[in-house]
């Protein structure tokens, strides 16, 4: 595949963007913004999370490459927001789902894929004896905190603090800047702790005796790992006050192992969310755990029952037939090892590529290798949205898409390869705004901005004379924000 989206000047220069290499994405992307909110169906895959007038809008994809409307080419990175690990079109899943839709795609009762599904899936991990099928994250989530509140008779909900998102609806989404239309009532409900922080996880049940019903968090993220004795810590802090702890293995599930982070980490939850890997970019999640507080939702009980994923779709024949040939894909190789190897080399080549260019206190790799991210520092040393444009704009110049460096099992060594050169080459314009101590002459349009802010500004949309405004209709500057890339 030949990569088209980008060159550098023959002195090693950054050279300015081609507005034209992408001229029909941003048509694409204005478009729409009349018909879409946000201009994505995701905050994460907006236009404010690029550089302006460098927003692909995607056509196709192949294994670890994707295709925009302008005919570019680029090795992408974060991969379906980390649910994409065997590769796009992968041809065992994709074949898999088109034999199931084939045979009809939902019916009056279930099929036979929700019994082969549950079988699959409780053998895979850990903590579940019983599991019920969804087609996105924060439904199961949100049917997790309902089972724990039915099974305790307790209405608080305690989330990591420090961890970034665990579902749109308004118990969690109250926590967040973007609390606008959630009641006060709401907002009350939920109540916060730091991540490797027991203390803090006692300070809060002892501020709130016997009225925590779920304690949610992530074991691990892409840049942070349990401490020894923290996640043991909680297990027995969940059996001695009795709320129902929650592993949110949205990230960690089939990223981490096929059993999830639980696996890795030896503490099995009282219950688990699953989404993403799971189906390799269908749509397909899961809530499991517990047998005894699954059936609150179920036949199996003289207690009032809760209300638990009565979906439409939810059992949708082609999710669950992606569901298990990705597990049988991860059975027939090790998938997370080939992440985690081509992580690896990935890290290695990044990290080699900063050093040379003598960058290592500006451009950092972080995390499990098969879930790498890259953090980006002015000047100062401070983390800067400024600077991370320009990363990003220099990347995609050369063919690279990578709001992070979030690999799959798909990536080869020449799509590493190409990466790392990638890097090197947009390191020239880094190391020139570094020296200048600014991002001005460098930068096209304005920063990139946290995809979870109160405000539309510092990426407001024109207004219909073409004047960029803030929330509150003045002119909008070249404003950064101090969240951390």
């Amino acid at each position: 595949m030949t990569q088209t989206a980008g060159t550098s000047g023959s002195d090693g220069t950054a050279s300015a963007p081609a507005p034209s290499r992408f001229a029909r994405s941003a048509a694409a992307q204005r478009r729409l913004h009349q018909l879409v909110p946000g201009g994505a169906h995701t905050y994460a895959r907006g236009s404010d999370q690029y550089p302006e007038g460098m927003a692909p809008v995607l056509v196709r994809g192949h294994g670890a490459r994707v295709q925009d409307l302008d005919g570019n080419w680029f090795v992408e990175y974060g991969m379906g927001l980390r649910a994409v690990t065997l590769g796009h079109g992968y041809e065992a899943v994709v074949g898999a789902v088109a034999r199931a839709a084939s045979e009809g795609v939902n019916f009056s009762r279930p099929s036979v894929w929700e019994l082969q599904a549950a079988e699959r899936f409780c053998a895979q991990v850990p903590g579940a004896e019983m599991v019920k099928f969804a087609k996105n994250g924060s439904d199961v989530t949100t049917a997790a905190i309902k089972l724990a509140r039915v099974a305790t008779g307790r209405d608080l909900v305690a989330v990591c603090s420090t961890q970034p998102f665990f579902s749109t609806d308004d118990w969690f989404v109250s926590t967040t800047a973007m609390s606008a239309g959630i009641p006060q009532a709401h907002r009350d409900l939920t109540v916060g702790f730091r991540y490797n922080d027991l203390d803090s996880v006692r300070t809060m049940l002892d501020a709130h005796p016997g009225q925590v019903a779920a304690l949610i968090l992530e074991q691990a993220t892409a840049t942070a790992e349990p401490a020894p004795g923290f996640l043991e810590g909680l297990r027995e802090l969940a059996d001695r006050d009795g709320f129902v702890l929650v592993f949110d293995e949205m990230i960690t599930g089939m990223r981490w192992a096929a059993g999830g982070a639980q696996s890795v980490y030896g503490v099995v939850p009282d219950l688990s969310t699953w989404g993403k890997a799971l189906g390799n970019g269908f749509s397909v999640s899961a809530l499991a755990g517990r047998a005894d507080l699954m059936e609150v939702g179920g036949l199996n009980t003289d207690a009032s029952r809760a209300f638990l994923l009565s979906t439409t779709h939810g059992a949708e024949t082609t999710g669950l037939a992606a569901y298990l040939a990705v597990a049988e894909a991860y059975a027939e190789r090790d998938v997370v090892g080939v992440m985690e190897a081509q992580g690896e080399r990935l890290r290695r080549g990044v990290e080699r590529a900063v050093a040379e260019a003598g960058l290592a206190d500006h451009v950092t790799v972080m995390g499990r290798a098969s879930c790498l991210v890259f953090g980006t520092r002015d000047h100062e040393g401070n983390p800067s949205q400024a600077f991370r444009t320009l990363f990003l704009q220099e990347l995609l110049e050369r063919g690279v898409l990578a709001q992070s460096f979030v690999i799959s099992a798909a990536h080869t060594d020449a799509d590493v390869d190409h990466t790392v050169e990638a890097v090197r080459g947009a390191l020239v314009a880094y190391g020139q705004a570094v020296d200048a101590g600014t991002t001005d002459g460098l930068l096209r349009g304005r920063p990139v901005a946290p995809a979870m802010r109160e405000r539309a500004a510092p990426r407001r949309l024109p207004d219909a004379g073409g004047v960029e405004v803030d929330g509150a209709g003045s002119v909008a500057g070249r404003a950064t924000t101090e969240v951390g890339s």
